[in-house]
């Protein structure tokens, strides 16, 4: 398989086609499950995707060290390459490689303010012409409105598009299935997609898109041992 045909392919094309063609610029989504679902393989496949497109991808990481963040790029893309058969599958990972910034922060020893003016200087200054913000295992129990309106902010300015994963404590959802953790500035959030845990997969469902006002199932599920994203059949 080329890899035009594998982007065209992609399980990702149907996600996206599933949350009204996907996340756009200045928009922010959140990737939720409890500990262990699936979250982080998720943002990792919605970057390979952007990054198979020839975009760049800045990925920030608030629990893991780089070398286990490229050790989730080298897994996930050598899984999916070997099912799909890729063709020249070493030399595309290596412009992949080009196209990738993987920055790590402590949440105890920075400020969004400062996280955001690194975003920018590599962007703006340093030339990283990034469209896809990726962060993972921020906690948005020790954040604050403020934080998440510069965020806002930001990506409306630079046109990118952020996805962040949120890990939710059992039964921390209200009415809606959506996380409390998130209630203070759901409405800075585009979309919010839940990972479930079922008997034989994993379920994704949407309890906020934009302004959709009922929880929509998504046409795609986790694979609960590859954690790959699958399409429905």
């Amino acid at each position: 398989m080329i890899k035009k045909e594998l982007i065209q392919r992609s399980p990702v094309r149907i996600f996206e086609q599933s949350i009204h063609g996907g996340l756009k610029a200045g928009e922010i989504g959140i990737i939720a499950s409890i500990s262990g679902i699936g979250k982080t393989s998720v943002l990792v496949q919605l970057a390979l995707d952007k990054l198979l497109q020839n975009e760049k991808v800045i990925h920030v990481s608030f629990t893991q060290h780089t070398a286990y963040v490229l050790s989730w790029y080298e897994d996930i893309f050598d899984e999916f390459t070997r099912k799909k058969n890729l063709d020249h599958a070493e030399e595309i990972k290596d412009q992949l490689t080009k196209n990738r910034v993987i920055l790590n922060f402590n949440q105890n020893g920075v400020t969004g303010d400062q996280i955001i003016k690194s975003l920018k200087a590599l962007i703006v200054e340093g030339g990283f012409k990034a469209a896809s913000i990726i962060i993972d295992g921020f906690d948005f129990g020790r954040t604050d409105r403020k934080q998440m309106e510069d965020v806002k902010a930001a990506a409306k300015e630079l046109g990118l598009l952020f996805w962040y994963s949120c890990n939710v404590g059992e039964n921390q959802f209200d009415k809606h299935g959506l996380p409390l953790v998130l209630k203070d500035y759901l409405d800075l959030l585009d979309v919010v997609i839940m990972l479930e845990p079922r008997a034989d997969y994993i379920e994704l469902t949407a309890p906020k898109d934009r302004d959709a006002a009922e929880l929509e199932n998504l046409a795609v599920k986790l694979d609960p041992r590859t954690l790959l994203i699958l399409s429905d059949p």
